[in-house]
């Protein structure tokens, strides 16, 4: 039978009179109840805090927790912003259980200490990658950006004379592999005699003279080789450079390794990561030693021959300046005081521009007046008006705070090495 308007209308007033009063009393019986009040406060406040943390993250301005840095962290086509206590990037993603497979890629290092707010973490995932070494396929995963390092990565052994190139996979289907592949041309061993020193030579020549040529060896007069120039490059064969007549004096010397930098703003100031590892070379310089009554009276150079060339390593440098060190490269501190700054603001205010001298805790935000007395901001200013010399918009503004924190530091002390000898003595500056 059909619901009528009418007893819709006795249903409502039928609750007004009875269920709703019934309610109403059983929620007063359960307020006079001893924890109802802290119960319910509690509640309210873990939401409240909930929403305020949520939207923090959202907005990448959590609240700093003196002896804590933010950390925004990229993985996984996405980022994270966490504040963290943890003394290297290691630690922190072993704490997140952020996980890494072989062949990925951590920059910073895992063994990069975390020293500032702002600080970055990328994490680059390993790809498939197919490393082609003459006979023989190696299928790998990895995160590395150079041909070298890939190789490597996947447990090749790569010399510095062997050529590495990297293409795309044009077969997958005939060659069953899918992303990169890295294909490694190998340098030829050949055992050589400079002039009574032995060494071991790589080279791409097809003859011993060509190999002369790559190698800028000159024969000189008086000067042999076996065999000749027109005999072919095979591995582990033996080539002796000769001088008869003479007493020569053979010295190595090491080839400087070149170092790459590469700027990277995805990454905080002051950090870095290497991509791909250098190596030094090597050189063997050979003297024609002169003689009067078999004492050395000159020398002169007869070779010098590259023995291992020196590999180029590859430096990526962070440049974002969000953080703490960017905020003292933006004041013009020198980067070698970075260390004695950061010990001293850390221990007066944490890093905090707002901190009232007295104040505990987190960073809060200025409310109102700086007062007319006691410590104030980064440095802890007292009077903190003294750092309206540094610009208007002391009150808030870290960069601003610094100079003035710097100018003081300098005018004082003479430097902030002194600065930090003074408070590891006194506790104050």
């Amino acid at each position: 039978m059909p619901t009528t308007i009418q007893d819709l209308k006795l249903r409502f007033m039928r609750y007004r009179r009875v269920r709703l009063p019934r309610r109403i009393t059983k929620m007063k019986i359960m307020s006079r109840h001893p924890f109802a009040v802290p119960f319910f406060t509690l509640t309210f406040l873990v939401l409240i805090t909930g929403l305020v943390y949520v939207l923090a993250r959202q907005t990448h301005h959590l609240p700093h927790d003196v002896g804590s840095n933010i950390v925004i962290i990229s993985y996984d086509h996405q980022q994270q912003t966490v504040p963290s206590r943890h003394q290297t990037v290691g630690s922190l993603l072993k704490k997140l259980h952020i996980p890494l497979a072989q062949g990925d890629v951590v920059e910073p290092s895992e063994a990069t200490s975390i020293d500032q707010d702002q600080f970055r973490i990328n994490i680059y995932r390993a790809v498939p990658v197919t490393v082609i070494d003459g006979q023989n396929t190696t299928f790998a995963y990895s995160a590395a950006t150079t041909s070298r390092s890939i190789a490597q990565q996947s447990g090749q052994t790569v010399y510095p004379e062997d050529k590495l190139i990297t293409s795309p996979v044009q077969n997958f289907v005939k060659s069953a592999a899918i992303g990169e592949q890295v294909v490694i041309d190998r340098a030829t061993p050949v055992n050589v005699d400079l002039y009574g020193t032995p060494v071991v030579l790589r080279t791409h020549a097809k003859t011993i003279g060509d190999m002369m040529r790559e190698k800028n060896i000159l024969l000189q007069k008086n000067d042999q080789i076996v065999p000749s120039v027109n005999t072919p490059i095979t591995a582990g064969q033996q080539i002796s450079f000769l001088r008869t007549g003479t007493k020569t004096v053979t010295t190595t010397e090491e080839i400087p390794m070149p170092v790459q930098t590469i700027a990277d703003d995805t990454l905080a100031y002051g950090t870095n990561a290497v991509r791909q590892q250098g190596t030094p070379g090597q050189q063997t310089v050979t003297y024609q030693v002169s003689l009067e009554n078999n004492v050395e009276t000159g020398r002169t150079l007869i070779q010098k021959v590259v023995t291992k060339d020196a590999v180029t390593q590859i430096v990526v440098v962070g440049t974002s300046l969000s953080g703490i060190k960017g905020d003292m490269a933006l004041a013009g501190i020198a980067a070698s005081d970075y260390q004695y700054v950061d010990y001293i603001v850390s221990h007066e205010s944490g890093w905090c521009p707002t901190k009232i001298q007295g104040q505990y805790g987190g960073c809060p935000p200025l409310t109102g007046e700086v007062p007319t007395y006691g410590g104030y901001g980064l440095c802890q200013s007292t009077p903190p008006q003294k750092m309206a010399t540094a610009g208007d918009d002391w009150r808030t503004n870290p960069v601003t705070q610094l100079k003035w924190c710097s100018s003081y530091a300098q005018r004082r002390y003479g430097s902030w090495a002194a600065a930090y000898q003074h408070w590891l003595s006194s506790h104050n500056w």
